[in-house]
């Protein structure tokens, strides 16, 4: 008898979360079973520096659900979220940070809106972030709503959910994380928000400036405005073959 799909595949990257991973592997199976969801939970290393490799591996040798990937290089957020979306193998992806400030109870919330729509994106009721950050954070969005007429109100909640087949053929690039909504609703779909928790940072430490966030967030903003107006969309269509082009020499 073959294997049940699996329903559901987790991705989030890792950074230096060390002391979260373990409460993050819990809570998830924790949600992810009290709501009947059969899933994966695929944890991508960026070659952290403080035990996080070493950590993800034991925690795989006791849960077969969990499945461990690492860069070779440090290569950012993208990458790391990319590379997870890319071996994931359930028709449903769910993103989310691995520093346990997205919730993993809302989980299932958004699982069960991907019946109807293509992209679901939590946005952060109640943000246990400071002023200054949050202010950032709504300028931001409304500078990227305003130049890409982007549907996603809060981007910086990484907690998010798609129908996989949205998320083929992503164009990878440093920032990619900062605009996947919006790529992955670039041919069209249905699109909806949810409110979900969000909870303060009790292990680890912000891998974001704000200084820093915002004006490559600028730069990035530009150059996907550009793309959009430059991209092409290739439709091969077969051709019946022509009595003057055998498919055999002669």
């Amino acid at each position: 008898m073959p294997a049940m799909r699996t329903q559901l595949s987790i991705v989030a990257p890792v950074f230096n979360e060390a002391g979260n991973l373990g409460g993050l592997v819990k809570e998830t199976a924790d949600a992810m079973s009290a709501a009947g969801l059969d899933y994966e939970l695929i944890l991508v290393d960026d070659v952290s520096t403080d035990g996080s490799r070493e950590v993800l591996a034991a925690l795989a040798e006791d849960d077969v659900r969990l499945r461990v990937l690492g860069l070779e290089r440090h290569a950012g957020q993208s990458a790391a979220l990319l590379a997870g979306i890319r071996a994931s193998r359930a028709p449903l992806i769910v993103t989310m940070d691995a520093d346990l400030q997205n919730d993993p109870a809302d989980i299932p919330a958004i699982v069960a809106l991907l019946d109807d729509h293509d992209v679901v994106s939590g946005v952060r009721a109640k943000r246990k972030d400071t002023i200054l950050r949050r202010l950032a954070s709504r300028v931001s969005n409304r500078v990227r709503r305003l130049v890409l007429c982007d549907p996603c109100t809060d981007i910086g909640c990484a907690l998010k959910g798609y129908r996989a087949c949205v998320l083929d053929d992503l164009p990878p690039f440093n920032g990619l994380h900062r605009f996947l909504p919006l790529f992955a609703l670039r041919h069209g779909g249905n699109y909806a928000e949810i409110p979900v928790g969000h909870r303060a940072r009790t292990e680890g430490a912000s891998k974001y400036s704000i200084r820093g966030r915002f004006l490559r967030g600028i730069v990035d903003l530009f150059g996907v405005s550009w793309y959009r107006r430059r991209a092409v969309s290739v439709t091969v269509k077969a051709l019946e073959r022509s009595p003057c082009h055998p498919s055999h020499p002669i």
